[in-house]
């Protein structure tokens, strides 16, 4: 396969990057460096291009050579546009005709074309889009950051800002388009996406960055690195509270200040260190780095926390691992206050290096939090709240260890051989699509969750079983959301479902001809939107006891979720019928409890499929594990309880018809199936 991967923005070279040179020199560079890298590794990937703008200019010469041998496989290639000179990201509009037309005819001078084109920012996708139109060559899409949640930082609409709604109009085009789009974490998928009128979550796969941890988990102090920092500083032992981030103002580093300068308890603790980028004149900064850094100074003299606050001029990329290991060795934490962060890839690292994470609760830190258990979040408009984050953790040696032992987590989760591995499938399976079964005879849906998933080697039995079974579509019915549910099937290398059902049946999603991406079943949408008061429902639970909401990324539009236990289910019951709404409240491991419309249910969802699918109730089997999937198993009569239950199911009066498996995991659906399968046998 040959992959052409297009990037427009900064000023990107093979290795040796300069980050913080520009506005629009950072993160997403880091990220398309790392992933050819890591593609590159794959034998069934034969050839990667990287094309980006070529200009001339004060920059350096590098970025005027127009081909730069990266590996054997790899290779970054400059092209002209309609300017020589580098182009903020502003204006990179403008070059969008122009290096499109050349890049069409780099394209046609190549012995073959491109498989498959991968955009990053919306610049490249409307370049993309050009090349798609004239030579039929499909792409995919990653935002790196998005337009609109710019806007809703700044607190005023795309219209008060041309160069804004310009990239947002963009963005609308790239979504539209795409036959991918590539998110980094379920908040980019599910919440930032979601303003764009052009957003369709079937077509969005969240592919978590990797990082090559290991380099920063064996991070140690640079006597050059801890000179840099401690000449600012009286007393240079104390705990440091690190940040390093471009001076922008979305990474909203001014926040930080204030929130040290606010709070003589946390300047007492600890000392501030800022790595900012990299400069020599404040005054030569690109963008809004040089307002930035003013903002920054002001603070600190406004604060007077001068000998207290660390602000080297410059630091280099090799220069990292030594000033995470500057924070751990005396006691210290990582911050990242971002308005909003796509993903965080120095939360990763500095997380593998041992540094308890305080992180914005916008974007991928929630991803990244959860996973690891290795910080806590904040609200990163509120300077109070990270102060009495930073205080909390530096406190607390239990918490703070807690979060150190997350950060070994952090390698295994976020990987990118792992990421490479499912984004090469997913590349692979639309350049050759597998259309879903048109004629499925039986359907199978289970649960994921200890049912499907739980033992590696019963999934593996499961896979190979699947590949045999003509005339049988497979479905999931979970409890979690379309891009979680579809994230950990694809890590475990999971069947891909022809049908899933999402948010405890408040959803349906159906596998499109191509294979890959879903569609969102509409009919049921308004289905289990009639008579539904979302808000209504919220405002009568808002103040029961015992009742505590999940996270945000958990409360769906159908679907309204919290812990509790089987108690507190009867009063939410109890307050919904005195307040007069209707809704079906959903208890399970003792713990989730969740409040859906009324109609919505894994029982009604599957026997919506089921009717769609034209098939009689003995051609369908269900297989689950616990409380979430009572409703299903009881709606059907070919129910599959496997052996590794909870919430006491098989004991369950309304489930008696269920089967209920010797084996756990998938070998207890493959055993119940073939239960099913040999009553009809002999019944026929």
């Amino acid at each position: 396969m040959f992959v052409l991967h297009v990037a427009l923005q900064g000023c990107l070279r093979g290795g040796g990057v300069v980050f913080g040179l520009t506005a629009d020199t950072g993160g997403h560079i880091r990220y398309l460096l790392d992933l050819v890298a890591a593609s590159s590794q794959d034998a069934g990937i034969a050839r990667i291009v990287i094309a980006t703008r070529l200009f001339h200019g004060a920059l350096g010469p590098d970025y005027a050579v127009p081909e730069e041998r990266i590996s054997d496989k790899v290779t970054l290639v400059r092209l002209p546009s309609a300017s020589p000179d580098y182009r903020v990201k502003e204006a990179m509009h403008a070059e969008v005709d122009s290096f499109a037309r050349n890049l069409m005819g780099w394209i046609a001078a190549q012995p073959q074309p491109p498989d498959l084109i991968h955009a990053h920012y919306a610049d490249a996708a409307s370049v993309a889009t050009l090349i798609e139109d004239a030579l039929g060559i499909p792409f995919v899409f990653t935002a790196h950051s998005l337009g609109r949640v710019k806007a809703a930082m700044l607190g005023h609409g795309a219209e008060a800002c041309p160069d804004l709604a310009r990239r947002i109009a963009a963005e609308e085009g790239a979504l539209a388009r795409a036959r991918l789009v590539v998110a980094s974490s379920r908040d980019e998928a599910e919440v930032q996406y979601a303003g764009y009128a052009a957003y369709d979550p079937g077509r969005i796969r969240v592919l978590p960055p990797g990082s090559d941890l290991a380099r920063f988990a064996a991070a140690e102090p640079l006597p050059r690195v801890d000179a840099t920092i401690d000449r600012f500083l009286h007393e240079p032992g104390k705990p440091a509270l690190l940040a390093l981030a471009r001076p922008v103002a979305r990474k909203n580093l001014g926040a930080l200040v204030r929130a040290y300068g606010e709070s003589p308890a946390l300047q007492a603790r600890a000392n501030l260190v800022l790595m900012a980028g990299t400069r020599e004149d404040i005054d030569a900064l690109d963008g809004d780095m040089a307002g930035t850094m003013r903002e920054i100074l002001v603070l600190i003299d406004r604060y007077d926390l001068y000998g207290r606050v660390a602000y080297p001029k410059t630091h280099g990329p090799e220069d990292v691992p030594a000033l995470y290991a500057y924070a751990r060795t005396r006691g210290g934490l990582f911050v990242n206050p971002a308005l909003n962060e796509p993903f965080g890839l120095t939360l990763l690292e500095a997380s593998a290096a041992g540094l308890p994470l305080v992180a914005t609760d916008s974007g991928g830190p929630n991803d990244i939090v959860e996973t690891c258990g290795n910080g806590l979040l904040v609200d990163p408009r509120t300077p109070d709240a990270i102060a009495a984050a930073c205080l909390r953790i530096l406190d607390d040696p239990t918490l703070y260890a807690r979060c150190v032992a997350g950060g070994a987590r952090a390698a295994a989760a976020y990987d990118w051989d792992r990421h490479a591995a499912r984004y090469h499938d997913l590349l692979r399976a639309l350049c050759v699509p597998t259309p879903p079964l048109a004629d499925a005879r039986q359907l199978l849906v289970c649960d994921i969750d200890n049912t499907l998933v739980g033992c590696e080697a019963a999934l593996g039995i499961f896979r190979r079983w699947r590949s045999r079974q003509a005339g049988l579509a497979f479905g999931v019915a979970t409890g979690r959301s379309f891009h979680s549910a579809m994230a950990i099937l694809e890590q475990q290398a999971s069947p891909r479902p022809q049908v899933m059902i999402t948010s405890v049946g408040s959803e349906i999603y159906h596998l499109d001809p191509n294979g890959v991406t879903y569609t969102a079943d509409a009919a049921w949408r308004a289905t289990v939107s009639a008579g539904w008061d979302r808000a209504g429902v919220h405002a009568a639970l808002s103040d029961l006891d015992g009742l505590v909401p999940q996270g945000p990324l958990e409360q769906r539009g159908h679907k309204l979720s919290y812990f509790g236990d089987a108690a507190t289910a009867q009063r939410v019951r109890a307050a919904l019928v005195r307040a007069g709404l209707a809704a079906n409240v959903i208890h399970s491991h003792g713990l989730y409890l969740d409040v859906l419309p009324e109609a919505a249910s894994k029982g009604t969802a599957v026997g919506h499929v089921r009717a769609l699918y034209g098939l009689p109730e003995r051609a369908v089997f269900v297989a689950g594990d616990s409380g979430n999937d009572v409703e299903m198993l009881r709606a059907q009569a070919q129910a599959i309880i496997v052996a590794n239950y909870s919430d006491d199911l098989a004991s369950n009066a309304a489930l008696q018809h269920s089967y209920v498996a010797r084996a756990s995991h998938a070998r207890g659906i493959i055993e119940g199936v073939g239960h099913f399968r040999r009553m009809l046998a002999d019944a026929g």
